[in-house]
């Protein structure tokens, strides 16, 4: 077995294996609210390095217990008392970890539940698609902690809802749930039951799409969004090319010609 996916190989993270290349990916310290700590940090770097080339197709990122995550380990970071540079580079690492999920091509599915909070929100916001359940609540308490965002909540969380929409939870703490949260996009999906059984029902169809599609959604959309209109429309035609015409696809684009693909329907 590839040690990327092996469970044994993991002290923070719990890892399962489904059919179709589909794994889940628990943060696994119910005890501390699933707060990220150096060692949690380390073990998403190798696992989301390395899980397109060891055959995953799709993730479902949870949370063990009550929540999803309570962001930074507090307390680790208060008894280490680190220097400046010392926590430049713990948070340059959460970059590294965050940046391997969103550009790395693998779709991942974040199960939300309890405290999405502080680094928690950064984490999911790494995530491509983000479901939530009704106990589910969001907030970025760095103003009352004395403290600055620093896995990339400046980048991912005001994309999703605005910059002065962030500035504001981080200035005054202010928490968002329910169906405000999805209306400001903290999350795509919100269920009245469990929030896992959405993301795996999510995770198992979009692991049956082709890996090369998938890597192309998953990394080319956040890659563009970086660059200017004109290289954008450039790189988007680039990547078209080569995705619209690999042989895997052939088979769809002939089910489909001949009507015998799945339609698209409005939900009823």
């Amino acid at each position: 077995m590839n040690d990327v996916v092996n469970p044994d190989t993991y002290d923070r993270l719990a890892l399962t294996a489904h059919d179709n290349g589909l794994y889940v990916v628990t943060l696994n310290r119910p005890e501390k609210r699933n707060a990220l700590d150096v060692v949690t940090i380390e073990e998403l770097i190798r696992f989301f390095s390395g899980a397109r080339l060891a055959g995953v197709k799709a993730v479902v990122l949870a949370g063990e217990g009550d929540h999803f995550c309570a962001g930074l380990d507090l307390v680790e970071h208060w008894k280490a008392d680190r220097s400046a540079d010392d926590f430049m580079h713990v948070c340059l690492r959460w970059h590294e970890a965050f940046n391997k999920m969103e550009y790395g091509g693998v779709p991942i599915i974040a199960a939300l539940k309890g405290a999405v909070v502080g680094g928690g929100l950064e984490l999911a916001s790494a995530a491509h698609v983000r479901v939530m359940d009704d106990t589910t609540y969001f907030a970025l308490p760095e103003g009352q902690r004395g403290i600055f965002t620093g896995g990339g909540a400046t980048i991912r969380v005001s994309d999703m809802i605005g910059k002065y929409r962030m500035i504001d939870m981080v200035l005054t703490g202010r928490v968002y749930q329910g169906q405000e949260a999805v209306d400001l996009g903290l999350a795509q999906y919100r269920v009245e039951g469990s929030s896992m059984d959405k993301a795996m029902e999510l995770a198992a169809k979009v692991a049956q799409n082709l890996p090369l599609t998938n890597f192309a959604i998953c990394s080319a959309v956040s890659h563009m969004n970086n660059m200017s209109g004109m290289d954008a429309a450039y790189a988007e035609a680039f990547v078209g090319g080569i995705v619209n015409t690999q042989p895997e696809a052939r088979a769809r684009l002939e089910a489909f010609a001949n009507k015998t693909a799945a339609r698209v329907r409005p939900n009823e």
